[in-house]
């Protein structure tokens, strides 16, 4: 059985940054028994990441709701359930944290308050599930880290927002649809926004694993473990930069429609 002491020298040894924003997608299961299960888990990120002003990020998304059961209500925060496994219902329910108003791909934040604030402020006004402008996008500002606990880069919600800063096409619906966000106090904050959409794809981010290749022949990836799981400590800048080397190289065209892999001339320069 893992306790928190042992979680944090996992951390320490991958080497998790303690100043910027590290977003953490984990697999509960894949860490093994911890004492006092995934809330000692978040304990450990928390006590690890902040130390100097780092950010823990946390995606709590409610995309099911629209995407599958089309509620207009799409983040409820009197019935805060994230689809998107147990770490994040954790997340949503520990008081320290606090929620990007996103209506489909939230995040669940833990630091100091002005730094949260000001990562999670710019979600208001963005109209895309993970915008550059948004607070994944402040992930590459600020030179931030994606944390893969026992899961593989077709979790990496990251990849999204880079796909559209590089302006791949078939990536978004041609509308708007218009979401709500209801608040505790039953108030609703309603959010005109794109929603992801691919034709002919049922969801490119099955076959983002198809970069990981590309990303350790950069050093985009550092490998570790945190209790049993496998980890993945993955720069966001570098996998930016890698993705848009292949983007370039490979003449713009459709990456993500097949289970082929890249080749290798498109990254090996």
């Amino acid at each position: 059985m893992f306790t928190k002491i042992d979680l944090i020298r996992h951390l320490e040894e991958i080497g998790v940054p303690q100043n910027k924003p590290v977003i953490v997608h984990t697999s509960l299961k894949a860490v093994g028994e911890i004492e006092g299960g995934g809330q000692t888990l978040l304990d450990a990120l928390i006590e690890h990441v902040t130390l100097n002003d780092g950010l823990v990020v946390v995606p709590t998304h409610t995309f099911d709701n629209y995407y599958t059961d089309h509620k207009f209500i799409s983040l409820d925060f009197n019935n805060f359930r994230p689809c998107v496994g147990t770490f994040p219902i954790i997340a949503a329910a520990d008081a320290r944290g606090k929620t990007a108003l996103n209506p489909t791909h939230s995040l669940t934040v833990f630091g100091r308050a002005e730094k949260v604030n000001d990562f999670i402020d710019c979600e208001k006004f963005v109209d895309t599930p993970t915008s550059p402008k948004g607070s994944y996008g402040k992930l590459y500002d600020l030179d931030g880290c994606v944390l893969l606990i026992g899961v593989g880069q077709d979790k990496n919600t990251y990849l999204h927002c880079v796909e559209e800063m590089l302006n791949v096409p078939n990536r978004l619906s041609k509308n708007k649809v218009t979401l709500g966000i209801k608040f505790s106090d039953g108030k609703v904050f309603e959010k005109p926004t794109y929603y992801m959409y691919s034709e002919n794809i049922y969801d490119p981010s099955e076959s983002f694993p198809k970069y990981e290749p590309a990303f350790r022949y950069h050093g985009a990836i550092k490998d570790g473990r945190i209790g049993d799981a496998k980890v993945q400590l993955c720069s966001a800048v570098k996998m930016k930069e890698v993705m848009e080397l292949v983007r370039k190289n490979s003449n713009g065209i459709e990456l993500l429609s097949d289970d082929k892999p890249l080749n290798e001339e498109w990254y090996k320069i």
